[in-house]
């Protein structure tokens, strides 16, 4: 069983960048993935995208990318040589046109500053994109830790109230074969069907008296909480899968207490409810 919530992070370097992926996981019903790159790295968005659905099929994923030069290798200051040529040029041009004074030298071309331009370390995308896909595999990785850590103790809770459902249910079987019990005892015998109606129980009582059969829906609870046992148990995304099996629950338990309303019967309807409750909350957030 495993968290929907969680974080991890991994780093990569190369010659001149170092790349940090960071990414936090949240509840969600669907799988709903949110990039933040530098916009440098929007080419590799399919890319991470892909590799996140392989790993989680299901919640928010918030992933955090940040790109960063490696100190005293990051720029490098470049001339326009061509640029430089034309004012040189134009000014020597003028110069002897209109007989100007003074000499083309380089304080002239101190205050230019289009002159001269920084340039960033000349890095390769496939090697950008091979330290991004490190750094989110690296990530990927702690992630999945932190969200098998919640994960057991979401298990260990849920089976605890797994444990107390089949107790539930147990009692349940118990009430319905009193139950059967009774609607036997109760059951007019072929000597009170033949006498006029006068004789025995009223008719309406022992409808009333039939209408308490919930031995279908008790065989259906106890397969459903078994399944439910067998599902924590395992080790795939089981979030969805829980989700329907606590409706089916939820179901059976509304029928038992619409055709069975002796007291007994409600309250072990009413616990079963309330740990039903329980179990979907911790649901919610289960892969």
């Amino acid at each position: 069983m495993k968290s929907m919530t969680g974080y991890g992070e991994g780093a990569a370097q190369g010659r001149w960048v170092k790349v940090l992926v960071q990414v936090r996981t949240l509840n969600h019903r669907h799988l709903d993935v949110q990039l933040r790159v530098p916009r440098e790295y929007l080419s590799f968005e399919e890319d991470l995208r892909k590799v996140i659905r392989q790993k989680i099929s299901r919640g928010r994923i918030e992933v955090f990318v940040t790109r960063s030069f490696l100190k005293g290798q990051t720029r490098a200051l470049e001339l326009d040589e061509e640029l430089m040529a034309q004012y040189v040029k134009a000014l020597q041009h003028a110069q002897r046109k209109f007989a100007l004074q003074g000499e083309v030298n380089l304080s002239l071309f101190s205050s230019l500053p289009e002159l001269f331009r920084v340039r960033d370390a000349e890095v390769s995308e496939g090697d950008e994109r091979s330290l991004v896909l490190r750094s989110l595999a690296a990530a990927l990785k702690n992630l999945e830790r932190s969200r098998r850590r919640e994960g057991h103790q979401l298990k260990l809770d849920v089976q605890s109230q797994v444990r107390f459902l089949k107790e539930v249910v147990s009692d349940l079987v118990g009430e319905a074969r009193e139950m059967a019990l009774k609607r036997e005892d109760a059951r007019p015998s072929r000597e009170e069907v033949m006498a006029p109606e006068s004789v025995g129980p009223p008719a309406d009582a022992r409808s009333a008296t039939f209408k308490g059969d919930i031995h279908e829906e008790v065989v259906r609870l106890k397969s459903h909480v078994a399944a439910l046992a067998g599902l924590i148990a395992a080790r795939e995304p089981m979030g969805k899968k829980l989700d329907f099996l606590l409706q089916e629950i939820q179901r059976e338990l509304n029928t038992v207490s619409s055709k069975a309303p002796e007291l007994a019967v409600v309250r072990l309807v009413l616990a079963g409810k309330e740990t039903v409750e329980k179990i979907r909350e911790q649901a919610q957030n289960v892969e």
